[in-house]
């Protein structure tokens, strides 16, 4: 436990010498600063006094900066602001700064060399009109990175900028046409100038530092670049390290451009791209991994012979670089397919990690306290003589007087919470991103020998003999030889890793040979590999699935980003929640739409990306053992009413021509859907229908259509469903979507368009999935009207008898064998059974009226007394245990033909349940 206190009376601004210093210098321009954290309206009235005193511009910026930091000072030290009070007040101090300077650079320039211009349409929105000429101004930002960029400026930070441009063109010239310049000039001449505005020394030092070091090119580069000219930069040219500077960029100014309709957003379609790769992105690991180790050994090398720089609060082990490390390496991996972990602030970027699974909430809060802490330390580091450093100093009055503003008795309590925190930090850092950890190295692994990492010829010998026999042809493939050599290495890694669990019994060859299948398509797509390495857990998750059926190893093919889920701590221990995946697909469409990128395309494929992974996450559980085949069947069949939901939602809000705020319409469920027992890949049976005025069927029609297009059509996601809407009333003949009074009316044999015997079976096993709520009780109000009409009950064991015969013709069995679904005695005779019951005996017997389920029917109807004792249940159990090797038999995609001894047992239960209740076969 850390321990934490308050910040006492004692502390006290006063020992800062940089609070000093500004007190006796601008003693009489302290008052022009309004109470409290000083916000843009306080920074503007403050402006506009020092300069009616008589300040130049260049002299107010930075008589401002001073003035608010003493305020900042105080308000920290003795008054306990919160953190985010300092860094927001700082930020937008600088914010200000970079406004005004730019008004004064712009004004200054173009008084000599006009506005520049260029041609063309805007790559964006909200473009500033054009000339008669046909020429529009020059749009142009100034994009704040890091700390700036998320708003989280420490009191003596640098600004890190990067200045940018629509295009290349040129000015307007003087009033006379004169001393045009290419924007190119125009704009180096702007850095040049907003650089001596903003950070030359004077008598009243600078207003901030700027590094320009981050654009393109670094120091090398141009002082402003092109839109088109970044693109191109990032596309040929971007480097591991940039997308971490720019996932925190942004627009900072000029005000106009910074709004959030302004022409800021230009620059999303080239950043968002580059930061955010649309696939995970383990790769960056190593990237990330060899910047950190950079840094640190340049930290140790500034610390030699200077021990007191071992307690660097920002850069040394367990600092605040290493938190940030950690977020921003978990954001930059799924950031491209979870948009909602897209922000800039480390703190909300860390509650999103945890909201997301990918960190457990309390190690998140740990992190954040630890952030909290060290910010806050590193502050007062600064505030002493408003110096850029994060080293504790070595006075001991200086580290007494940090104790007690954090709000510590005394130096030693204070270092002690102090190393409890980078203790922390530092061992979630060493977690995440020390190395590989639990495999193979290619120095030997559980006793063995192994290769060297890139030789994977000498690997074979060690495989066992199909394993070896399948990697052989490898060792020419022209794939593999195509690699570069880092991720030759992971790959051989990763092969002498899985030959060593082989022969420590952790998994079987058969789950190697099904991952080297898995592998050899993805060989360019290095970051699976980059994954699996990096994971040993998933590495083995991964292995136990392959291994233990065929189907999971085709799905894995399908969709090989769902491996990702392997990661979750909890995929074991939890259940598909449906609240939780509607939460996070709505949470993950309003992050597209904040940066523009919520069009049809990117939601089909969010659809699909969160669809295939709770599929692969229900199919882990399954394979494990963890799930009977009932549970598989209610997550899968509440996976599905949880995307029509969505779907139709979306749908319905991007239809042209909608008429109302929410549909009024229905979506019926029948076969598995409606009696929950969807299985993996299993199509839905599925009818429309609306309850609405005159306009009505056109609109729904062409929502429908959407729909089912939405649903089925195959993106690079894959799809997500095939839907059969036959059950509708008439058919393929009939109507797409059909009013409910129709369909009603069809159902209860009304007129003379009515529905056959087999439509009420089907009916017996109908359900309301998702629409208009009131609907949902008229709905329930026809099914239970169908299935207790009065009935000839000789006259419907004939007909469910004929429907019985025509599918025994349609599906022969092979002699000799049991067909789990369609001999005598198999699934269907029991389906069959439990519908005649329904229809027969429910208006007698309602608790047959529910849509329970065949074992729960079963079971009913056997209390009812219309199925003599012990047959019921035993004919539960059959279908129980049918279901369950047809479920293993898919699974592994082997014949669901098996040997008649072995299914007697079951199979005469349900030629029992049949002759009772319909007669002799």
């Amino acid at each position: 436990m850390i321990a934490t206190a308050h910040t006492g009376s004692a502390a006290s601004a006063e020992h800062s010498r940089f609070v000093q210093r500004v007190r006796r210098r601008y003693a009489p321009e302290l008052a022009l600063l309004p109470p409290g954290a000083p916000g843009p309206d306080a920074l503007r009235a403050t402006w506009d006094a020092l300069r009616a005193q008589g300040y130049e511009p260049a002299a107010a910026l930075r008589v401002l900066r001073h003035l608010t930091l003493e305020r900042l000072a105080v308000l920290d030290c003795e008054h306990g602001a919160a953190l985010a009070d300092i860094t927001r007040a700082v930020t937008a101090l600088a914010e200000f700064v970079l406004d005004q300077a730019a008004t004064l650079a712009r004004a200054e320039l173009d008084a000599v060399h006009g506005p520049p211009y260029v041609d063309g349409p805007a790559p964006g929105p909200n473009a500033p009109a054009a000339n008669a000429r046909g020429q529009r101004p020059c749009a142009w930002w100034i994009v704040g990175m890091g700390k700036l960029g998320a708003r989280e400026l420490n009191v003596s930070s640098d600004i890190d900028l990067i200045y940018v441009y629509e295009a290349d063109g040129e000015t307007a010239g003087d009033a006379q046409g004169r001393q045009r310049i290419t924007n190119h000039e125009y704009f180096a001449k702007l850095v040049k100038r907003m650089q001596a505005l903003i950070s030359d020394v004077t008598e009243h030092g600078q207003a901030f530092r700027v590094d320009l070091a981050l654009r393109p090119n670094g120091n090398s580069g141009p002082p402003a670049v092109p839109l088109g000219a970044l693109e191109d930069y990032f596309q040929a040219h971007g480097r591991e390290w940039e997308r971490f500077a720019w996932l925190k960029s942004r627009v900072v100014a000029p005000a106009a451009a910074a709004r959030r309709d302004g022409t800021g957003q230009w620059l999303r379609p080239v950043v968002l791209p580059f930061v955010f790769r649309r696939y995970l992105d383990y790769a960056v690991f190593d990237a990330l991994r060899r910047l950190h180790r950079q840094i640190r050994d340049h930290a140790t090398r500034r610390a030699a012979g200077h021990p007191e720089r071992a307690w660097d609060v920002k850069l040394s082990r367990g600092g605040i670089r290493e938190i940030e490390f950690i977020v921003q390496l978990l954001q930059v991996v799924r950031g491209g397919q979870f948009p909602e972990l897209r922000t800039r602030p480390t703190l909300q970027a860390l509650q999103r990690v945890a909201r997301a699974g990918l960190m457990p909430a309390d190690q998140a809060q740990r992190l954040a306290d630890a952030y909290t802490f060290l910010r806050r330390v590193e502050h007062r580091i600064q505030y002493l003589d408003d110096q850029q450093t994060h080293v504790l100093p070595t006075r001991d009055d200086d580290l007494a007087w940090i104790a007690v503003t954090m709000g510590y008795a005394d130096t030693p309590a204070f270092l002690r919470a102090l190393d409890a925190h980078r203790e922390v930090v530092a061992q979630e850092f060493d977690t995440l991103l020390g190395g590989e950890r639990g495999g193979c190295n290619g120095k030997g692994c559980n006793g063995h020998t192994r290769s060297t990492p890139d030789d994977l010829a000498a690997l074979l010998p060690q495989c066992p003999p199909a394993l070896a026999e399948r990697l052989a042809p490898w060792v020419e493939h022209p794939r593999v030889l195509a690699l570069r050599d880092e991720a030759r290495t992971r790959l051989v890694r990763l092969l002498e890793r899985t030959v060593a669990w082989i022969d420590a019994g952790r998994v079987n060859e058969t789950a190697a040979i099904r991952l080297v299948d898995w592998i050899e398509p993805l060989l360019r797509r290095e970051a699976y590999l980059a994954l699996l390495q990096e994971r040993p857990a998933v590495h083995e998750r991964m292995l136990r699935v392959l291994g233990a059926a065929r189907w999971p190893a085709r799905y894995l093919l399908r969709h090989p980003g769902v491996i990702d889920e392997l990661a979750s701590v909890e995929l074991y221990a939890t259940r598909f929640d449906r609240a939780a995946f509607v939460a996070d697909l709505e949470q993950r469409r309003w992050a597209l739409h904040k940066t523009g990128e919520d069009d049809d395309e990117a939601l089909l494929d969010l659809l699909r990306r969160a669809h295939h992974a709770e599929v692969f996450r229900t199919l882990a559980r399954d394979v494990e053992g963890l799930l009977t085949v009932e549970q598989v069947a209610d997550d899968l069949s509440a996976l599905a009413d949880a995307v029509l939901d969505v779907t139709g939602r979306w749908c319905w809000q991007r239809l042209r021509d909608r008429h109302r705020d929410e549909p009024r319409h229905a979506i019926i469920g029948y076969g598995k859907l409606g009696g929950k027992e969807l299985g993996y890949g299993s199509d839905l049976d599925i009818v429309f229908v609306y309850d609405d005025d005159e306009r009505a069927p056109e609109i729904y029609a062409a929502f429908v259509r959407k729909l089912i297009n939405w649903l089925t059509v195959k993106t690079g996601q894959g799809d997500l469903f095939e839907i059969d809407t036959a059950l509708r009333p008439n058919g393929n003949s009939g109507l797409l979507v059909t009013s409910f009074d129709a369909y009603a009316n069809y159902q209860q044999n009304r007129g003379s368009n009515t529905a056959w015997t087999w439509e009420h079976q089907a009916m017996t096993r109908a359900r309301f999935v998702v629409g208009a709520d009131d609907l949902r009780a008229r709905f329930d109000a026809v099914r239970q009207a169908v299935i207790t009409a009065p009935r000839d009950h000789a006259a419907l064991a004939g007909e469910i008898r004929a429907m019985r015969q025509r599918l025994y013709d349609a599906h022969p069995v092979r002699p000799g064998y049991f067909d789990l679904k369609h001999s005598p005695g198999g699934m269907i005779d029991i389906e069959f059974a439990v519908q005649y019951l329904v229809l027969a005996h429910s208006a007698a017997h309602p608790a047959l009226r529910d849509n329970a389920g065949n074992i729960a029917l079963l079971q009913r109807a056997e209390a009812a007394g219309l199925l003599p004792p012990g047959m019921g249940h035993a004919a539960a159990d059959a279908y129980r245990q049918l279901r369950q090797w047809q479920h293993r038999a898919r699974l592994d995609e082997a014949p669901t033909q098996i040997d008649p001894a072995q299914a007697e047992p079951w199979a005469s239960a349900a030629r029992a349940l049949w002759a009772h209740v319909l007669g002799p076969s």
